[in-house]
């Protein structure tokens, strides 16, 4: 599968690296200045070289990179060449973008019928609806906000928060590999590909879905409730004398198991924590009386005691997961090169394990251009003709 790869900064280059990490070949096609995350940092302290930054590093290994002018005929002609044995195209401009360079799907499409053409934008694609915001750029903290998840999110019902990670991306990043993929199940039966539309405030929407069915279902507008389940109890976080844990224990089985676990037999048959309801109803006094148990108690000790027994996790920073042997057992923390500094570096490692065909991180990111003369010789730029466009700041 070939992957030509339009896309910059995060929800792009995260779907079209989820492909290159099970065997695609991604030709990831840059601006002469490239992606704009090469200069966002972070950057190793004796990395002098500063091409691969950390977050660009994230979410750009195994693909190939070539550094192109769209704006020149040249470069485009190079493009058009690339993507005619191409099986699908990402990009995530904002619309209208691959128009004005005389680069629609319909174009494209015309060239090769069977090309998936895969388009990430804030608001989705004019071609299956008219969003009013259509014209506007987003980022990940307007998919959150608009999407809803913000409006959940929070330490009280009167202060929404962003979620930690960029989901904003991430989410439309996922749902557009599934979209490729179906896609592309479809043009090997048929040899016809598609235009696949992917709104990133339309992806945090279906993953906030509870907003929607209490609404729905209820009436009642769902506002942020801290680290507390407004459904399940107890479903939330509790403190250790060393920090912070979550647990969950809505179910009679697993709420008489937490009650024998903190010693607390005198409750099992109490009506007012019998079930998940009548626990809701007095949700303040249930965390109180687990959290007297675990504010005596290490996490450590918390482990031990609750690990496999209910479920369970105590709250880690970014060293307690180096630190973990799981996260290495599962080769989710791999190390590759970092061109500019003398030692490796960590990228998270490939969250889908297959037993035929497991993924792999293969090779780190591309350095700007890395790739381009090899690029140019497979669409048959050879020679004196890959020289001339050098020479003419065509390529890079």
């Amino acid at each position: 599968m070939r992957v030509i790869d339009l896309t910059q900064v995060l929800a792009g280059p995260f779907c079209t690296q989820i492909l290159a990490d099970h065997g695609a070949e991604v030709l990831k096609v840059e601006p002469l200045k490239g992606d704009e995350t090469r200069k966002l940092g972070p950057y190793r302290t004796d990395d002098e070289l500063r091409e691969i930054s950390g977050y660009y590093q994230s979410v750009n290994r195994n693909k190939k990179s070539i550094a192109l002018d769209l704006k020149s005929r040249e470069g485009r002609q190079v493009l058009l060449k690339l993507i005619d044995s191409a099986d699908a195209v990402v990009e995530n401009s904002r619309g209208g973008v691959m128009e004005r360079l005389g680069l629609s799907y319909e174009l494209l499409s015309t060239r090769n019928p069977k090309l998936v053409y895969a388009a990430i934008r804030g608001f989705g694609d004019p071609r299956s609806g008219e969003s009013p915001y259509a014209a506007w750029p987003a980022f990940d903290i307007v998919g959150q906000a608009m999407g809803g998840m913000m409006g959940i999110t929070g330490p009280d019902a009167d202060t929404p928060v962003k979620v930690g990670p960029g989901v904003g991306d991430l989410i439309p990043g996922l749902f557009a590999v599934i979209g490729i993929l179906m896609a592309m199940m479809k043009a090997r039966q048929s040899g016809l590909g598609q235009f696949v539309d992917v709104g990133m405030v339309d992806c945090v929407l279906a993953t906030s879905e509870r907003i929607i069915n209490q609404y729905s279902y209820t009436g009642r507008v769902p506002r942020p409730e801290g680290n507390r389940h407004p459904l399940l109890c107890p479903y939330g976080v509790v403190k250790a004398a060393d920090g912070w844990l979550t647990l969950s224990a809505p179910t009679d089985d697993f709420w008489r198991k937490l009650l024998t676990l903190i010693e607390r037999h005198d409750l099992a048959e109490d009506p007012r924590y019998a079930a998940n309801g009548a626990r809701l109803e007095r949700q303040d006094e249930v965390y109180s009386i687990v959290e007297a148990f675990t504010r005596t108690r290490t996490k450590a000790e918390l482990t031990e005691l609750f690990g496999g027994v209910i479920p369970f996790g105590p709250i880690y920073d970014v060293s307690d997961i180096f630190a973990d042997p799981h996260f290495r057992i599962r080769e989710m923390l791999v190390e590759v090169e970092q061109p500019g500094s003398a030692t490796p570096v960590t990228v998270a490692g490939v969250p889908i394990k297959m037993s035929l065909t497991p993924g792999r991180v293969r090779h780190r990111a591309p350095l700007l251009g890395e790739h381009t003369r090899e690029i140019l010789e497979a669409a048959g730029y050879a020679g004196d003709a890959a020289d001339r466009l050098f020479k003419h700041n065509i390529v890079k």
